[in-house]
């Protein structure tokens, strides 16, 4: 039996990011003045968060036989990510192509096969023995059938809803934990004022979390009691990957127990560190720079 403390399930990829001084307009050439080439994806950069912050962690998603998902597959393994529920095919490995422009602002385009989609039956979750399950929602199939089963076994849930598609809105019914972007916010409840929003997505599930980058965050307990929180404030260099970063700090709070504010502040500087190097997987924090920010505001 694999013991551990997040099992991450959902997007893996390889990330290609470009440093560029401006977006680049219709039939613009453009120069990258710096160039990082990683694994990343939402569930990934999860897992790799919740190791290097001294938890254990497990991947279940795809990664293709191909020379991205080889490398993405040596970067979990050194990282100590528990690898056994990757599944390895004949697709290609999704890939993003990142351009990060001034002031951390990006860009992303991702591609994936349709064929590259796990089926419900994928990967055996029989020997695998987590405190939480962290969902993003973009392996439906995979996923639905295990949250169901983690209700069952009163394994703790958490729900990275980046946006409204398939995968988030079937597993928001089975949730513990919903951590939502402003855009899920707004665009599930159909209400414009983020506070209107948390109130809606509260009545779905026991805690709500709506993140709104630089603007902080808004939140609603189990308890029925709300609040909001600051970011932190850093020079950011590249927004990619903070929300991905929360998520995984987050998740690894649950596990350890964190009381609810206490873990939003922690994941919240995790995500803002991010901010500060170039690169998703790069930018993941360590539990010592993460705990010095956290203390030091």
């Amino acid at each position: 039996m694999v013991e551990i403390d997040v099992l991450c399930v959902g997007h893996a990829a390889f990330d290609i990011t470009f440093t560029v001084d401006h977006h680049p307009g219709a039939d613009e050439k453009c120069s990258a003045s710096s160039a990082i080439f990683c694994g990343g994806g939402p569930a990934a950069n999860a897992a790799v968060t919740v190791a290097r912050l001294g938890g254990a962690s497990a991947l279940a998603g795809y990664l293709g036989k191909d020379p991205y998902g080889d490398q993405h597959h040596r970067e979990l393994l050194e990282e100590g990510v528990v690898t056994d529920y990757v599944v390895r095919g004949s697709q290609l490995t999704p890939l993003s192509i990142i351009l990060a422009k001034p002031g951390g602002e990006r860009t992303v385009v991702n591609y994936r096969t349709q064929a590259s989609f796990l089926s419900k039956d994928a990967v055996d979750f029989s020997r695998c023995r987590s405190k939480v399950i962290l969902f993003d929602g973009h392996e439906p199939l995979a996923s639905l059938p295990l949250a169901r089963s983690a209700v069952k076994r009163r394994t703790a849930t958490v729900l990275d809803a980046g946006s409204v598609h398939r995968g988030t809105v079937e597993l928001v019914p089975h949730t513990d934990y919903l951590v939502a972007s402003a855009a899920f916010a707004r665009d599930f409840s159909s209400e414009d004022d983020p506070a209107r929003a948390l109130e809606k997505l509260s009545q779905l599930a026991p805690f709500v979390v709506i993140t709104r980058g630089k603007d902080g965050l808004l939140w609603k307990s189990d308890s029925g009691v709300t609040g909001s929180m600051r970011a932190f404030a850093v020079d950011a260099v590249d927004t990619t990957g903070a929300g991905d970063t929360f998520h995984g700090a987050f998740a690894l709070g649950v596990a350890r127990g964190m009381e609810f504010t206490d873990n939003l502040r922690y994941a919240s500087a995790a995500a803002a560190l991010c901010c500060t190097r170039l690169g998703a997987r790069v930018g993941i924090p360590t539990r010592p720079e993460v705990e010095a920010l956290a203390l030091a505001h």
